[in-house]
């Protein structure tokens, strides 16, 4: 049983807006929450890359490629500057990679699904990173300090990979009838993903009144993926496309938009691992650390070899 007056403290800290650093005493609980949140922050990163990386080779022009390639680039920094914050709650990052191999840690649901055209790029910056920048914007107040300032610098990024996947969504709906129907395509089978990418309602989440309390998160599900769609079926509106809900409708009595329910059983179903591509992305990321085992182990006695000269020194 944990210290009653420590947990007193701990949560005046809390409340009082005082950031938790890594020394600082926590409950077992808030590291726990944190350790199974960042570490599947910083693997839906790097998994994030994949869907991505099977465009760089086919992207539309040199322009396309290199915005491309600067982004997935960028997704990598954010899974390091994660895997850090990380590793401050008393967990190694090889233990984080274990878990996400074996299959005990998650990722986003989203990246299960494929990228089957050009307008998927577009979907997924503007859709994908968009409800992340919802998620994120909020997370930059988060209770725990080097969290916070990890988002800081990720939100910087990410509002530039919504804008870029926009911007490829607007030029396509512009275009020849083909290239507007395929973003059109893109739309409808990103959409209903997305804003599931929020988790489940408040009432099904578990670990949502733990999370507000101690102010890991500064919103619920709910109200972040309400915040989503009210800005993005305005951005629709603009470029010429339609959301895929026939229940989507304006509630001027409650100021946000109505909307249909999601398919909560194809959720579970890619959270459990049974999605299109569950399987390939977990064997391509086993691939590819293994590949780069031999990097890791030379840049570890490196990095031995020049301590052990300040040693002599």
């Amino acid at each position: 049983m944990e210290d009653a007056k420590k947990l007193e403290e701990f949560q005046a800290k809390i409340d009082a807006e005082i950031k938790i650093e890594p020394k600082d005493w926590m409950p077992e609980d808030y590291k726990k929450h944190l350790q199974r949140q960042i570490s599947q922050h910083a693997h839906s990163e790097v998994i994030g890359m994949q869907p991505e990386g099977n465009w760089i080779s086919r992207a539309p022009s040199l322009r396309a490629k290199v915005v491309l390639l600067a982004k997935i680039q960028d997704e990598a920094g954010h899974g390091q500057y994660l895997y850090s914050a990380a590793e401050t709650l008393g967990k190694s990052r090889d233990e984080y990679i274990e878990e996400l191999q074996s299959g005990k840690a998650k990722y986003s649901s989203i990246f299960n699904y494929p990228t089957l055209t050009w307008a998927d790029m577009g979907a997924v910056g503007w859709l994908v990173d968009g409800a992340a920048i919802v998620n994120q914007v909020s997370l930059q107040r988060t209770s725990y300090g080097p969290y916070s300032r990890a988002m800081v610098r990720i939100c910087k990024e990410e509002s530039f990979h919504q804008r870029q996947g926009y911007e490829i969504m607007a030029t396509m709906a512009k275009g020849t009838p083909e290239q507007k129907q395929m973003a059109q395509d893109a739309l409808n089978r990103f959409w209903w993903p997305s804003i599931m990418m929020f988790g489940p309602h408040d009432s099904d989440s578990p670990n949502t009144g733990n999370a507000v309390k101690w102010k890991i998160k500064r919103e619920t599900n709910d109200e972040l993926r309400q915040k989503f769609i009210d800005k993005t079926v305005q951005q629709a509106e603009v470029i010429g496309l339609t959301i895929p809900d026939s229940d989507l409708k304006w509630n001027e009595e409650k100021g946000h938009y109505d909307f249909g329910e999601m398919d909560w059983d194809e959720f579970w179903n890619v959270v459990k691992g049974n999605g299109p591509c569950n399987k390939q992305r977990l064997n391509h990321h086993k691939k590819a650390h293994n590949d780069g085992k031999w990097v890791r182990e030379a840049a570890n006695a490196y990095a031995q070899k020049q301590k052990a000269k300040q040693l002599v020194a």
